[in-house]
């Protein structure tokens, strides 16, 4: 594929997780409960992977325990924590341009006669602090670090310290960010954390849930005495360690691929509308404020769906969160909720592969692309007409 700029949904796996995956596949096949010598290495690896992510998360390693997914991971960390707080209320806050997998956590706790509170966002993606006053019997707030679809940062540590002198536990999905900016849960100041492997250049299957000691939570399923009491099932030691070695590697990568990732998105921003008519761009301006590799942006009188379709046929891979995408035919919530064109929408985000080449093969193709699409459309002089 000449530009693969899906990094946001999945990236390559790393070196470093393949070159530990196969070591583990040999080492780490039995199970790590067991006091047989093949359980024993099996456990020193587990344990060793859990060390080496809270190192790098700033969390301690009986904080971290391991999942199927950032989903799963997410799901546990908002039902599991509202369930041991239940006594004290049932509101749970989260904002309206979380990922789906918090705002289906929270849906489901509002059918089980729970309460949910929506934090609204600005144009850009991002909550008021503010908006995140508890009110009377609030279990537990969510908030995201970055947005998934804008790269909008989140105010998590101002947020945090407004629940936290309330007594509040605030749980933040930092998918978007763990393995692209450094994160340190004291740092951030939230009680739990969720993250996803497959985000950061580990495999599939594998997700991250850190509680800080003395945030209560409780299992919101049956029990199971596998990591910490908090997951059940038997873990994936291979996939676990290979997580572990993307993310110890990222975080040796971060300082210098974070200025040339934020470079493409900068340059992407500048060209477009000297490239195309009609396009409003989404997120923060600021490169400060945003996760730094991923970029969003509407096209006027286009529908995502057909853009993505033009742009594959050239071999270019982007995301698309349109009104009309082939898996989901509802708007965006996130792009709804800042009050942002919701039709002709793409996300093009960067990664570690990610080259220079990839962008202008991007901006070479693109303006063709939507040309044509507004062409088949009608729509190729309504831009021109409204000048």
């Amino acid at each position: 594929m000449p530009a693969y700029l899906d990094h946001a949904s999945t990236t390559p796996l790393h070196p470093a997780a393949r070159a530990a995956y196969l070591v583990a596949l040999d080492d780490g096949w039995a199970d790590p409960a067991r006091l047989y010598r093949e359980g024993r290495r099996a456990r020193m690896l587990l344990d060793a992977a859990r060390e080496t992510v809270a190192g790098v998360l700033g969390a301690r390693p009986d904080e971290i325990s391991f999942t199927a997914s950032g989903t799963a991971a997410a799901s546990l960390a908002v039902l599991g924590t509202a369930a041991a707080r239940r006594r004290t209320g049932d509101v749970v806050m989260v904002s309206a341009v979380e990922h789906s997998s918090v705002l289906h956590a929270a849906a489901h706790h509002e059918r089980a006669g729970g309460r949910v509170v929506e934090v609204p966002v600005d144009g850009l993606g991002r909550v008021d602090p503010a908006g995140y006053t508890p009110v009377e019997g609030t279990a537990l707030a969510s908030l995201q670090h970055a947005n998934h679809e804008v790269g909008t940062l989140q105010p998590v540590a101002e947020v945090a310290e407004r629940l936290g002198a309330a007594g509040v536990p605030l749980h933040t999905d930092a998918a978007v960010t763990v393995g692209h900016l450094p994160v340190d849960l004291r740092d951030l100041g939230a009680d739990l954390l969720t993250a996803s492997a497959h985000k950061f250049g580990g495999p599939a299957g594998v997700g991250i849930l850190a509680v800080r000691t003395g945030t209560r939570w409780r299992s919101p399923g049956p029990a199971d005495e596998r990591e910490g009491g908090r997951v059940a099932g038997y873990p994936d030691v291979p996939a676990i360690v290979a997580a572990a070695a993307a993310l110890g590697a990222r975080a040796t990568e971060l300082a210098a691929e974070r200025g040339r990732l934020a470079g493409y998105v900068g340059e992407l921003r500048r060209r477009l509308p000297a490239l195309i008519d009609d396009v409003e761009l989404l997120g923060d301006p600021d490169p400060a404020g945003s996760v730094g590799h991923i970029s969003a942006f509407s096209c006027l009188y286009v529908e995502g769906e057909a853009l993505l379709a033009g742009l594959d046929r050239a071999g270019i891979a982007v995301s698309s969160g349109s009104s009309c995408v082939s898996d989901a035919l509802t708007p965006s919530h996130v792009l709804v909720a800042m009050g942002a064109l919701s039709h002709g929408n793409l996300r093009v985000s960067f990664g570690r592969d990610s080259t220079r080449a990839d962008l202008d093969a991007l901006l070479d193709v693109l303006p063709g692309v939507v040309h044509e699409v507004r062409a088949r459309l009608g729509a190729s002089d309504l831009g021109a007409a409204r000048g």
